[in-house]
């Protein structure tokens, strides 16, 4: 079975009379990668400061390993930071600045050295680095020496919080994969605070959602973003489409509904493809852009749509086409990149998909934004 590190329970955060945790509850696995993700101001931050000490939660429990860390300090807790601002002393060299915390806990020069070796081999920096000052580094250059400061003193618990966030594309993407090998390599646990959704689906076991100081949503990437728990959810994870629907019928098995922009075969679905919350009366039928087809009319599918095609975008490995139905409503679509794009603006066009490719929102609103 799992070994629970990090239990989170209930945990309230007051700023006066502002409330930044609303009673949040998260249960993190030994060796497992999380994501907080969520619009600025929604408390994940904030959550973040709570396990590494560095605030006290107004209520609730935070418990590493077992023990409650109510009162126990930043310092002697199992954690270690990296910051968006990475701190790196810039009086200190790349090796002073990586051996810092060991120099604190007053191990022997002899060991720091190793131990620093050992982490600038981890984190892919050359050797004659060690001599240089921050400085005298690249971007990426300091994000690896911050990880290394970080992971020097084998914590428990490495919380990052937006760490790549100031660096371009490219090497954003370089950093990323780098940051997996090492979670993959060293088994350490990591909770990371991200505004980057597509580096949450790529690098996280599990994303937390929050919004409004509560935890909206927690489960694997592929989940959240097929299965969210609610529209806002479904819109925050990657562009979807959200089409207004009329359910008539909320069976055991099944689900009975209609649509003025839809045309479908039967109007039905399986139960299981509709959220826990789902009730007769308006809802919001989410299929992700990627998964709806232009079609030409020689494929049949179950659901389709009449559109108007009003702007295309080329991104290289895919083709984007904004689209409107006859009533207004708002479509996006996503296809393979192609030298023979499959529409052109202005274009009327019938967009099909798959049954088992769609799920079905309760429209009303969750939380507070």
């Amino acid at each position: 079975m799992a070994e629970t590190i990090l239990d989170i329970v209930d945990v309230k955060k007051n700023y006066g009379p502002a409330q930044a945790l609303k009673g949040v509850s998260l249960r993190v696995e030994r060796g497992e990668f999380v994501a907080l993700v969520g619009p600025s101001g929604c408390g994940k931050t904030t959550l973040l400061k709570q396990i590494a000490g560095f605030e006290e939660p107004s209520s609730g429990r935070i418990a590493i390993e077992g023990r409650d860390m109510a009162g126990v300090p930043a310092s002697e807790r199992p954690t270690s930071m990296v910051f968006q601002k990475l701190a790196l002393f810039p009086h200190m060299n790349v090796a002073q600045n990586i051996g810092f915390p060991l120099k604190l806990r007053g191990h022997p020069a002899a060991t720091i050295a190793v131990k620093v070796r050992e982490m600038a081999d981890l984190m892919h920096l050359k050797p004659e680095y060690l001599a240089r000052f921050p400085r005298q580094l690249s971007g990426g250059e300091q994000q690896r020496v911050a990880l290394a400061r970080s992971m020097i003193s084998a914590p428990k618990l490495l919380l990052l919080d937006e760490p790549l966030s100031a660096l371009d594309v490219k090497l954003k993407k370089v950093l990323q994969a780098e940051l997996k090998r090492l979670h993959r390599s060293v088994g350490v646990t990591f909770v990371h605070v991200t505004h980057d959704l597509e580096e949450a689906m790529m690098l996280a076991d599990r994303i937390c959602v929050m919004r409004g100081g509560e935890a909206l949503q927690i489960g694997r990437p592929n989940d959240i973003y097929y299965r969210p728990a609610d529209a806002f959810v479904a819109g925050f994870i990657g562009d979807t489409n959200l089409l207004p629907v009329l359910v008539m019928e909320v069976a055991a098995d099944h689900i009975r509904y209609r649509s003025q922009e839809i045309g479908d075969i039967d109007f039905t679905l399986p139960r299981a493809l509709a959220a826990p919350d789902i009730a007769t009366g308006p809802a919001k039928l989410m299929v992700r852009p990627e998964l709806l087809n232009i079609s030409d009319g020689t494929i049949g599918y179950p659901c389709s749509m009449g559109v108007e095609i009003v702007e295309t975008f080329g991104k290289g490995g895919a083709i984007q086409f904004r689209a409107v139905t006859p009533t207004g409503q708002p479509v996006v679509v996503e296809v393979p990149g192609t030298s023979h794009w499959p529409a052109r603006l202005g274009e009327r066009v019938r967009l099909g998909w798959h049954k088992q490719d769609i799920y079905l929102l309760s429209d009303r609103a969750r939380g507070a934004s």
